[in-house]
């Protein structure tokens, strides 16, 4: 016997349920609420169809028809006196196991931990700030999900590198060109179990061939067959795997392909429309559970914005592979400010080293000078050559940094950029010619116009400040991230810059990313304002003293090489 035709009366409108015929579909797309949107009326995850109340005839006479036709055995009614269709989302769950890490996470960031462990694939959506990378790696590491690689922007390599050590305890490998054909072997001598890579650098470390197919598919690509030992991949800033035209797309989808947990990191995964989403899904092994492409495309990105049943789609990813808390959700968790140093490779490495080595010559001979006077006249060019040292490393950063800035103000933020030479300031403008700027050569009202620019205009998304000239009497609360490419001597000067975004006005955490070039004075100058606060907060008295603080430094620095 041919099965029902089901009928639910809801106090909205009817749902319909019946084995699919050709017949049926074409009838059903006929009554005019289903006609006026069918595929907004096509419940999918049920395999019914939904109609509205005023074609209640329609409904009664498709039902008899089909049982005439023979295309079902019997009409089935129910009722249901209130609608049932609810997309409230679920609470988050608890960690109920011990975490491991060397660092306590927050509540929210336990949470965030027992949801990947439970969904395995999935995405943290969490906003900029709310720590997805500690969430990350406590997954793998109480999962035991290892050797696991880590694919992330080129800038934040050495980032991942420091937080596997600093969270987990754990060595990670940077791939590179020394170690391309040998990385396997540190997990067979138990060495090393995680792997970090860049987007650009996946074809040079997993790829062996890739076909000059008229369609780039999967098929297109040889993989080396090394990938099968990873268990777990995490994707940092997966939006970057956006587009299912890519081969850089179709590389991580390769990679990622049977691992046990496979973790999207974006605080930004729908940068343009829905259709954003449809390779991240793939990658995760995820887009059947919304039907396949077909029925996702036709579902959710329906309409010139390629958006539709928006909260539906939300509900559907939460129940499946995704959260996102925001920072005024776990505001009380947070402390107000929090500061990170991203360690990078600059790429005026060999102008800096000549300059490195004029310096320690030049140290020498003040560390030798017997007179008081001339050591007093030499400070003064030690500083200067210091200076140099920062000024190239800020130019060798900047490749990098602009990929940060554009994560954040694509993903629709605003950033605060802090910079000192002229040069770095121009460049950047000349990289981003909507941002504004605020540099010594502006008077007072061309500042104002940059400040308000920024505080009131929605599409105003970044700002560029010479941190002398900006770093102090500014508001700029419609931002909570404050990065630094270059920064002061000091750690007073350092927080007055912070403290543009970080005053009355505003509603959020803020957030400081200082950038460091690796091997550079950065690193060291950093440690010594974050660590030795009080002895940075003294450099602010006269020329001297500065000059005096300073030479200490450089002496301290290089004093294995004197």
């Amino acid at each position: 016997m041919a099965a029902p035709f089901c009928i639910t009366k809801y106090p909205d409108g009817f749902k319909l349920k019946f084995m699919y015929h050709p017949m049926l579909v074409k009838c059903v797309n006929n009554i005019p609420s289903v006609k006026a949107n069918a595929k907004k009326a096509y419940l999918f995850n049920e395999k019914a169809w939904w109609v509205d109340l005023a074609d209640e005839w329609y409904v009664d006479t498709m039902a008899k028809w089909a049982v005439q036709q023979g295309f079902c055995g019997s009409v089935q009614r129910s009722e249901q006196r209130k609608a049932d269709i609810s997309f409230d989302i679920a609470p988050m769950p608890q960690l109920t196991v011990s975490h491991g890490l060397l660092l306590e996470p927050y509540d929210y960031q336990k949470e965030g931990i027992a949801y990947a462990l439970a969904h395995k694939r999935c995405i943290f959506g969490d906003q900029p700030g709310l720590g997805k990378t500690l969430q990350a790696i406590g997954t793998v590491t109480i999962a035991k999900s290892y050797p696991c690689l880590v694919v992330c922007p080129a800038a934040l390599k050495i980032n991942w590198q420091r937080e596997f050590k600093k969270f987990a305890g754990k060595q990670a490998l940077i791939l590179d060109d020394k170690n391309k054909n040998t990385w396997q072997r540190f997990i067979e001598t138990k060495c090393c179990d995680i792997f970090i890579t860049n987007y650009e650098s996946l074809k040079k470390f997993f790829v062996l061939d890739v076909k000059n197919d008229t369609r780039f598919t999967l098929k297109s690509i040889t993989f080396d067959p090394r990938i099968t030992l990873f268990k777990s991949v995490i994707i940092d800033e997966s939006h970057k795997c956006k587009s299912t035209k890519t081969q850089q797309s179709k590389f991580v989808e390769g990679i990622c392909k049977g691992k046990d947990f496979i973790l999207e990191l974006t605080g930004t995964p729908v940068v343009n429309d829905n259709t954003d989403l449809i390779q991240q899904l793939k990658i995760m092994g995820r887009l059947e559970d919304f039907g396949g492409y077909r029925t996702f495309t036709e579902r959710f990105c329906n309409g010139p914005k390629k958006a539709s049943n928006l909260k539906e789609l939300n509900w559907r990813l939460w129940n499946t592979c995704f959260f996102r808390r925001e920072k005024a959700k776990v505001l009380t968790q947070l402390p107000d400010k929090t500061r990170q140093y991203i360690e990078m490779d600059i790429t005026t490495r060999l102008e800096y080293e000549k300059a490195e080595n004029d310096l320690i010559q030049y140290l020498r001979v003040y560390k030798n000078a017997d007179d008081e006077k001339i050591a007093k006249s030499m400070r003064g060019e030690v500083m200067v050559r210091m200076g140099i040292l920062k000024a190239i490393s800020a130019r060798g950063k900047i490749k990098a940094a602009a990929e940060f800035i554009h994560d954040v103000i694509d993903g629709g933020e605003k950033l605060i950029v802090f910079a000192y030479l002229k040069e770095v300031v121009m460049e950047l403008k000349n990289m981003f010619p909507k941002a504004v700027t605020v540099t010594g050569e502006d008077n007072a009202a061309q500042k104002q116009m940059a400040v308000d620019a920024f505080q009131n205009n929605p599409d105003c998304t970044l700002i560029i400040l010479n941190y002398k000239s900006g770093g102090t009497g500014l508001t700029l609360t419609a931002s909570s991230r404050v990065a630094f490419i270059e920064f002061p001597w000091t750690f007073s000067d350092c927080e007055q810059a912070e403290d543009r975004a970080h005053r009355n006005g505003q509603k959020n955490n803020v957030n400081c990313y200082y950038f460091l070039g690796r091997n550079t004075i950065d690193e060291y100058m950093y440690g010594v304002i974050q660590r030795k606060k009080g002895i940075a907060n003294g450099v602010t008295g006269t020329d001297d003293v500065v000059k005096e603080n300073v030479v200490d430094m450089a002496m301290d620095l290089f004093k294995g090489k004197l």
